[in-house]
């Protein structure tokens, strides 16, 4: 069996992932190869926060241009990252992975309450960990909401699921010839725009020290080969730390 890098880590998964090529809603086969994933990882003993976004559903920063106050339109997004939450827990369940949603939006029917303490206990019990609704504010984006949790529950690690398979200097769909980086710091991500996250979460990695790994989270077994620390994707990190050291 695989030793796993990092005893604890935060996934983050964007909501268009789950859409797959219909662009809109949860493809059962993409949720299903992403569970299986998942559950690769949860079996080499590595306790694991997810933030998933609910971009398949709704998108908060699209609000003023349908006609919603911008405030109304992140809590629908909310709202739908709870959606696709559920749809992750039920499948990973049915697998037979013990997982809990902890929503910052209080629903306490269908999610427990986000309480920092109680997540941390579930996943010392071995639990996987569903974050939803973002930090339960507007005009914070899931990518902002990741790097909080992955710093409140002391992850080693915040690794971003995407459908590209590193970072590059320029869109690799619109540029055959973009450059893919291998790894970058923090300012150089922040001072040439990159759009790995937004400004916030950057800056909140960089302050403490969080390294992040973006890679393709599509391409199956990925997920694991980040775990056991093969180099996959692009890390950015403080300089001479993280990673490297």
């Amino acid at each position: 069996m695989s030793t796993p890098r990092y005893k604890r880590i935060l996934l983050k998964l964007s909501g268009e992932i789950l859409a797959g090529e219909r662009g809109y809603g949860i493809d059962p086969q993409i949720m299903n190869r992403l569970v299986a994933e998942i559950s690769q990882v949860h079996g080499l003993g590595v306790e694991l926060g997810i933030v998933i976004g609910g971009g398949n559903i709704f998108r908060g920063v699209q609000a003023g241009a349908q006609g919603f106050d911008r405030a109304s339109g992140d809590y629908m997004g909310m709202l739908a990252t709870a959606i696709n939450a559920l749809a992750l827990q039920d499948l990973l369940e049915q697998r037979g992975i013990p997982t809990r949603v902890l929503s910052a939006i209080e629903m306490r029917e269908i999610a427990e309450p986000y309480i920092r303490r109680r997540a941390v206990r579930h996943l010392e019990k071995g639990r996987v960990v569903i974050f939803a609704c973002g930090i339960g504010n507007p005009y914070f984006t899931t990518d902002t909401a990741a790097t909080l949790r992955a710093l409140e529950i002391d992850a080693h690690i915040l690794l971003k699921g995407t459908k590209v398979d590193a970072i590059y200097d320029s869109d690799p769909v619109k540029n055959p010839e973009a450059e893919a980086f291998e790894s970058l710091d923090f300012m150089e991500v922040l001072q040439r725009g990159l759009k790995v996250m937004d400004a916030a979460a950057i800056s909140l990695c960089m302050d403490n020290d969080l390294p992040i790994i973006v890679f393709n989270v599509g391409v199956e077994g990925n997920l694991k080969r980040v775990v056991v620390g093969e180099r996959i994707g692009t890390i950015v990190q403080t300089p001479l730390k993280g990673l490297e050291k």
